[in-house]
Formats: C-alpha cells, structure tokens, sequence
C-alpha cells in the first residue's frame, strides 16, 4: 500500500480536528463573539494533537524503515507460492514443462510434485536529482537455480539472480545498466505457474535474461514514439559447468549482441497499449570455428480492449536463438552440427479481468524450425503450447492460481503430447 505524504497527514488531522470542533458544547451564557473564540480554540488544540500523534507516528515508520549504509531507503516486494503440480508424461521439467522429452518405451512418465521454489524477493531504491534524473535500482532474485544433490532434491533449490537494474530516468530517456529481458522480447504472458521459466518458453517467447547497457528514448502525449537501443552479454545457451565456467559458442566470437526497437505507445501509462519492432544481431561459431550470424526480426504487441480484456503477444523469424531464451527449441546448429537452424514463432495471450480480484485467460504458442535445417532424426521439429489460467485474490495479500498446460512436441515423424496441471498457493507483500 502507498504511503501518505506528511502533508497528506496534516490535512487529515486539521480536518478532524474541525469535525471535532463542531461538535464541542459551549456555554448558553456566553456572547456569540466568547463562543467564536471558544470554539476556535478548541479546534486548534484538537489540532494540535492529532498533529502530534501522526508526527510520533511518522518517527516511529521512518525509524522502522529499512535503510543502506548510504541512508537511502530500501523497499522490499515479493512473493511466496507453494505449487501442486502435475504431469501426464515425461518433460523437460517437472514444475514448469517446456517441451516433452523423447523416450524410449517403458520409461516412467508422468507424476505429481510440490515445490516452493517459484518464490520471488524483490530489492529496490530510488533517488531523485541524479544527473537531473531519477535513479531507479533493483534487485530479484528466485530459488529456480538446480538443486543441491540431497536426498531432498527440489524442497532445498538454489537462489538465483534474474534482473538486477541500475536505471537512469529523464523526462524522454532512459539508460539501463545491468541484467534485464532482451530488448528485442521484453515482454511476457501472465503466469503464476511459470515464473522460475516464463509461459511459452521452447514455444515461441524469447526472454533470457542477460547483462547489457541499453538507451531509449520517446515522446510525450497521448500517442508515443520511441527508440531505443542496446548492447547484450552475447551466449548460446550451452549449460555451463557447476562450478567452473567457460567461453560458449557466442562467446568465442567475441563479438556481443547488438539490438534494437522502435515502438509506438497510447493511452494512460500504467494501462495503455503498445507496439514494436526489433531487431536482434549477433554470431556465433561452429565446431570448425567458423563464425555464424545470429539474427531475428521481432513484433511485440499489448493492446487494451473493452470489457476489461487485453491482448498481448510477441513473434519473431530468425536463426540460431537459442541464446536468447529456447528459440529454434534450442537448437542453434543442424546438419553437421555447422548449418544454422532457422526458425520462427511466437505466442498470443488474451486476458480478461472479471474483477481487481480474479482473472482469467487463454493463450497459445509454438516454434517451428526449418525441417531443411536439421538432421533427420533426433532432434526437436516443432513445439506447441497451449494453456488457461485463472488467479484469484481472495482478500489481502493472498493469491492462488490454477494453470492448465498443453505441450505437444513433434520428433522426426511422431507427435509427443503432455498434459501439465498447476495449482497454486501463496501471498504477496
């Protein structure tokens, strides 16, 4: 909840106060003008102490507050959910399935789990007059990192970074330092049941989340335009070692990610709509050491509509994207493992909010490789997801959520199916 500003407080209490006032009794005998005088003085010490009580009130929030060594203020967000889910067969991932693995008969497939480790932290600060800006940091961070190898698998999950932003803004631009969303695909479906992982992963949403220095800029009005550009950690996606890290396939060019976008933005700020198109560049080489580009043409979307509904959704045609979240269902190199994979995809997601409490809505992706692209067999041809969601608020900071999940991945000639069920628990703070 927002906090009121001292002076919000004032005026409260000298409201109150005057309320108060109205109603003291006065004495019949007194002259109109010993009553006026009277009851003046009756609201000004009624004033005075709602003043003094809202002031010793005010101490005791700012000495409550958490504070830096610097005295800046620092405001904590998150939240904690516990998920029950299940799987009709054997996954990528148990909790937040991306693609349905390919095995061999007999295999165990499908099952049920619990795991708390889709819990969010959020860490953030503002200062006014930087630079003539504001400066805006933060940090969140999950437990969707592996797990320790114990006998207690998920239930002991490893804390993990996944944005960490030191943000510059003016009236028209901004400069961002540090971990965020690609610029091209910045945008995400609505998910309380994949959060370690957004919805849509492996089926058409690019989001890695990477280091990298970008600039915007836009105007001002009802209809907005803007710019913007970046310079990106280059990766390809390969899994590094637990300990010991090395140079990947992107790496080892040493070249980074280059991208940008322009957008068209309307409406009110907090709920308006917006438009882009980006364009990703970047490389990556080969077993033979040959340098690849990697490149993509993206479109996001996020369009308000009446009766609380809204539609939003990306889409993007390139090759060799697995750095950037799944794409090509990670798969950045084909035949020979030297010929690049091309691919493209997408996702579209419809919402509809019945109230501030409950929400509900339905979306759809997929990721469609070339078939020329890619060996004959062994290797992912397409993967489509489809889902329906509803969250509920019931009252305070309590949240729960229900995720129906479809996953149907496409090897060689055969078509593999999983039905993925997600219920959640948990409260916001």
């Amino acid at each position: 909840m927002r906090k009121l500003r001292s002076s919000n407080y004032v005026t409260i209490a000298l409201c109150g106060a005057l309320l108060l006032g109205l109603g003291a009794p006065t004495a019949e005998a007194q002259t109109p003008e010993q009553r006026r005088l009277d009851s003046l003085t009756i609201r000004l010490e009624d004033a005075e102490a709602y003043i003094n009580m809202l002031r010793q009130q005010l101490a005791t929030e700012a000495d409550a507050g958490v504070r830096t060594r610097s005295r800046i203020g620092l405001e904590f967000s998150g939240r904690v959910l516990m998920h029950v889910f299940q799987n009709s067969k054997e996954t990528n991932n148990a909790d937040v399935p991306m693609y349905r693995k390919q095995v061999p008969d007999g295999t165990p497939k499908g099952g049920m789990g619990m795991t708390v480790r889709q819990s969010q932290f959020v860490g953030a600060v503002t200062v006014h007059d930087v630079f003539g800006g504001t400066f805006l940091g933060d940090i969140d961070v999950d437990f969707f990192g592996g797990q320790v190898p114990s006998p207690g698998g998920r239930t002991f999950p490893l804390m993990r970074i996944r944005t960490a932003r030191a943000i510059l803004e003016w009236e028209n631009s901004q400069l961002l330092i540090g971990q965020e969303q690609p610029l091209v695909s910045n945008l995400n479906p609505i998910s309380i049941a994949a959060i370690g992982a957004p919805n849509f992963s492996y089926s058409g949403n690019l989001w890695l989340w990477l280091p990298q220095i970008r600039y915007g800029w836009h105007t001002n009005g009802a209809l907005r335009f803007g710019a913007q550009a970046a310079v990106l950690a280059p990766t390809s996606g390969e899994p590094q070692t637990p300990y010991e890290t090395g140079f990947d396939a992107a790496e080892r060019t040493g070249m980074p990610f280059v991208q940008s976008r322009l957008s068209m933005g309307w409406g009110e700020q907090d709920a308006g709509g917006e438009f882009g198109v980006g364009y990703h560049m970047g490389s990556m080489q080969d077993s033979a050491q040959t340098n690849h580009p990697s490149n993509a043409i993206t479109v996001d979307f996020l369009v308000p509509l009446p009766l609380n509904l809204e539609i939003r959704g990306e889409a993007f045609g390139g090759q060799m994207l697995h750095g950037l979240g799944g794409g090509g269902i990670g798969q950045n190199f084909g035949v020979d493992s030297i010929t690049p994979v091309r691919s493209v995809g997408g996702w579209v997601q419809i919402n509809h909010r019945l109230s501030q409490r409950l929400l509900w809505g339905i979306g759809y992706g997929f990721d469609d490789p070339n078939d020329d692209d890619l060996p004959a067999v062994n290797v992912k041809f397409k993967n489509v997801t489809q889902e329906a969601h509803v969250h509920w608020r019931p009252a305070g900071p309590l949240l729960f959520g229900l995720e129906y999940r479809s996953v149907k991945t496409s090897y060689d000639a055969s078509n593999y199916g999983n039905t993925h069920i997600n219920l959640a628990f948990g409260f916001e703070f």
